[in-house]
């Protein structure tokens, strides 16, 4: 290469380099800094519903309950939900908690069509698995059978009744304090 063909790529670099640069510091006034309490860009939500497509492995999409949605299997879920997800997710699967609504990114809305459009095969594995960079831990020592009971009870969220919703309240977690401890 000649030392004017070298030139142009540098520049092109620093070019690059730079639009990167003013990019992010716009992102960074959009989006109020690292602040847990604003609301994701377009582009922060595109970019994330990207990776975790991409990071599912092969197969996942494919896998589906095994768990009938029997009165029995949705209490068993249920009193489940209640005492280990409803503190970020509520006990109707909105998100709407004081924990949830300060977490970044947010719960999202298991009634929801993002959610209910996604594979049982997805949501086991998001269960299982946790989300890195979000509230979403992992839950290795459920059995597979809990797990997909719970996979079963998401599906279940949007007809939940006000009565399956009282139900779950003695198993939400109980403290001698008005909010969460961190």
């Amino acid at each position: 290469m000649t030392i004017r063909t070298e030139l142009k790529w540098l520049i092109a670099l620093a070019v690059a380099i730079l639009l990167v640069l003013v990019g992010g510091l716009v992102w960074l006034r959009s989006a109020r800094g690292f602040s847990a309490l604003a609301r994701p860009t377009a582009m922060e939500a595109m970019m994330a519903r990207m990776a975790r497509a991409l990071a599912l492995p092969s197969g996942v999409n494919q896998a589906r309950d095994p768990v009938p949605p029997t009165p029995m299997n949705l209490e068993m879920a249920s009193e489940h939900f209640a005492a280990h997800c409803a503190i970020c997710h509520n006990n109707n699967g909105d998100g709407q908690t004081d924990l949830g609504r300060d977490l970044y990114p947010k719960p999202p809305n298991l009634r929801g069509s993002n959610t209910q459009h996604k594979s049982d095969g997805a949501l086991f594995y998001s269960i299982r698995n946790g989300i890195r960079m979000s509230g979403m831990p992992a839950w290795p020592d459920d059995s597979d059978q809990e797990i997909w009971a719970l996979v079963t009870l998401i599906r279940h969220l949007p007809q939940q009744t006000a009565a399956e919703r009282a139900a779950m309240k003695p198993y939400n977690p109980k403290t001698i304090f008005k909010e969460p401890i961190m």
